[in-house]
C-alpha cells in the first residue's frame, strides 16, 4: 500500500498521488504492480524497491541515476508464533530520495515511521537530508525504548526464576537472549553505516546536519553499549543459573545415594538372616527381634554418620 503525505500549513495531510515535497510511505501489503507504477512515476530503480523486501537487508546506502538509497536497521516486536523465538527482532527501513521526493519503505510495520509520521507536521520537506537525520533520530530512540523494556522483561524472569525455577522463565531469558543479539548486531551497522555517511558526506550535509548526524552516532553508541552490558549481565546470569541447577541436581544426587546406602544395609542383615542354614540364635524365641534391632542400630549408625558429614 502506497501512503502520500504533505505537509500542508503545519499539518499533516494524506493525499491521493505524489506531489513536490510530499513524504511517500509504503506498508504491507505490497503489489508488483505499485512497485512498477511508483518507480516509473518517481523515477526510481525497481531494484530499490523490490530489495526493501528483504528482512536480512543490511544497513547501506547506494546511489544510481541521481536516486539515494539508504537502508537502516530498526527495532520491532517479533510476532512469531513459535515460542523459541526471539521476543523482538530487527527489520530494515529503506530510505529513497529523489529530487523531490522521500520514499520509504517497511517491510513490516515499525513504530520509527510512526513517530516520524506523528511529528511530520513540524518537519519541512525541502530539507530531505535533515528529515532523513530525524528517520535516524527515531530509529535510535525505538533502539533506547526497547532495550529498557527487554531490561524491565529480564529483571522480572530473573525475579520469578529464583523462586520456582521453572523452565518457561528460562525459555523467556533465553528468547530475551536473542532479541539482545538482533539489537547488537543492528547497532552495530547502523553505527557503522551512519560513521560511513559522515566520512564520505554522501547526502551533502551541511555543517548543522553533520553536527546533528555526529549526535546520532553518539547515541546509536550508547544504544550499542547499553545492549553490550544487558548481553553480558543476560549470559552471566544464565551462568549461574546453570552452576544452581547442577549443584541442586548434586545435591538431589547425594541425597538418593545416602538413603540407598542407609536401606541396602539392613536388608544386607536381613537376607542373611533369611537364608536356608543354620545360623546364630535361629531356635531362639527372639530370633525375629534379633535382626530387626540389629538393622535399626545400623540404620541410626549410617544415617548419624552421614549427617555430621552434612549428606543431609
Amino acid at each position: 500500500m502506497i501512503q502520500y503525505f504533505k505537509n500542508v500549513d503545519g499539518q499533516t495531510l494524506e493525499i491521493d498521488k505524489p506531489d513536490m515535497g510530499v513524504w511517500v510511505n509504503l506498508v504491507p501489503p505490497f503489489k508488483e504492480e505499485e512497485f512498477i507504477e511508483l518507480s516509473g512515476d518517481l523515477g526510481i530503480p525497481i531494484e530499490f524497491l523490490r530489495d526493501s523486501l528483504d528482512i536480512d537487508e543490511r544497513p547501506r546506502y547506494e546511489l544510481e541515476d541521481n536516486v539515494k538509497f539508504i537502508v537502516i536497521k530498526t527495532p520491532t516486536e517479533n510476532n512469531s508464533f513459535n515460542d523459541s523465538d526471539a521476543f523482538y527482532i530487527t527489520i530494515p527501513i529503506c530510505i529513497i530520495l529523489t529530487h523531490t521526493q522521500i520514499v520509504t519503505v517497511n517491510s513490516f510495520d515499525n513504530g520509527a515511521i510512526k513517530k516520524f509520521l506523528n511529528s511530520f507536521q513540524k518537519r519541512h520537506p525541502d530539507k530531505k537530508n535533515m528529515m532523513i537525520l530525524k528517520v535516524f533520530e527515531k530509529v535510535v530512540q525505538n533502539f533506547m525504548e526497547f532495550l529498557k523494556e527487554i531490561n524491565h522483561r529480564r529483571n522480572q524472569y530473573e525475579t520469578s526464576l529464583y523462586s520456582s525455577n521453572s523452565n518457561e522463565d528460562l525459555l523467556n531469558l533465553m528468547r530475551i537472549q536473542k532479541s539482545l543479539v538482533y539489537f547488537v548486531t543492528g547497532l552495530r551497522t547502523n553505527e557503522m553505516l551512519m560513521m560511513k555517511l559522515e566520512r564520505t558526506n554522501f547526502l551533502s550535509l551541511n555543517e548543522e546536519e553533520r553536527e546533528f548526524l555526529q549526535d546520532l552516532i553518539v547515541d546509536t553508541s550508547q544504544a550499542l553499549e547499553m545492549a553490550n552490558i544487558y548481553t553480558t549481565i543476560l549470559s552471566s546470569t544464565m551462568d549461574a543459573f546453570a552452576s544452581i541447577i547442577s549443584n541442586n541436581l548434586n545435591s538431589v544426587m547425594k541425597r538418593l545415594t545416602s538413603i540407598t546406602i542407609i536401606l541396602s544395609l539392613p536388608i544386607l542383615v536381613t537376607s542373611i538372616y533369611g537364608m536356608n542354614v543354620e545360623i546364630p540364635y535361629m531356635r531362639s524365641n527372639h530370633a525375629f527381634y534379633i535382626p530387626v534391632i540389629i538393622s535399626l542400630i545400623v540404620s541410626v549408625i549410617i544415617g548419624w554418620y552421614f549427617m555430621k558429614k552434612k549428606w543431609f
